[in-house]
């Protein structure tokens, strides 16, 4: 159902008006890679749409993979990454299934704007395979919608978006239950970030696999 409801969006929605693609990376990744609390290293990108900050990562020095279930997508960002002259990797694959298409491991992981996407009972399986997806002592970080955040009726876990997709919106605490027992949990908190369509809360979480 929501690889159907990407390949729609990708194919038939102008770029610009698809509200998390978003060119300029953001802050708080930005400012990670700048204050080098993530150093030049391989990095995935975990539902990276059209590749835009797997595209900033590489320009940065980092070895970067992007993986998204939209094959449409995926087609786009190695259309872009060509254009910018950049190396970076793409793969359609589905962060919901058994993942086969990837065989090496990371040292950061990130999705941004993706964990609202997959909802409650299907959130355990797509944690582990970010856990295996890094190695020992990696990094992960993970940015989603706040339950306290105004967007789409300001209220409810369940919101419709105006491009008819259907997030979760989440707790703190729900995320850390989510991420306690296979991470350790280096820093998690609610921050007001701006976009393209506005301000908003969400949840913050930078992470540390055991080693």
């Amino acid at each position: 159902m929501i690889k159907d409801e990407m390949e729609k969006i990708y194919s038939s929605i102008p770029l610009d008006q698809i509200p998390w693609n978003v060119e300029t990376p953001p802050d708080i990744l930005k400012q990670l890679v700048e204050t080098e609390k993530i150093k030049p290293c391989k990095v995935i990108e975990l539902g990276c749409g059209a590749g835009n900050y797997v595209i900033y990562l590489s320009t940065k020095g980092f070895d970067p993979t992007g993986i998204d279930i939209s094959a449409t997508a995926i087609d786009i960002a190695k259309k872009s990454a060509t254009e910018k002259d950049v190396k970076c990797n793409f793969i359609t694959v589905d962060v919901l299934g058994d993942m086969t298409e990837i065989n090496e491991q990371f040292d950061f992981a990130y999705d941004w704007h993706l964990l609202h996407h997959i909802y409650p009972e299907n959130r355990e399986k797509y944690i582990n395979n970010v856990y295996r997806l890094l190695k020992p002592g990696g990094q992960y970080l993970s940015v989603c919608f706040s339950e306290d955040s105004p967007e789409f009726g300001g209220k409810g876990k369940y919101r419709k978006t105006p491009i008819d997709t259907v997030l979760y919106f989440s707790s703190e605490d729900e995320i850390r239950a989510l991420l306690k027992p296979v991470f350790e949990i280096e820093e998690l908190k609610t921050v007001d970030l701006e976009s393209n369509v506005g301000s908003h809360k969400a949840i913050y979480a930078f992470l540390n696999k055991h080693r």
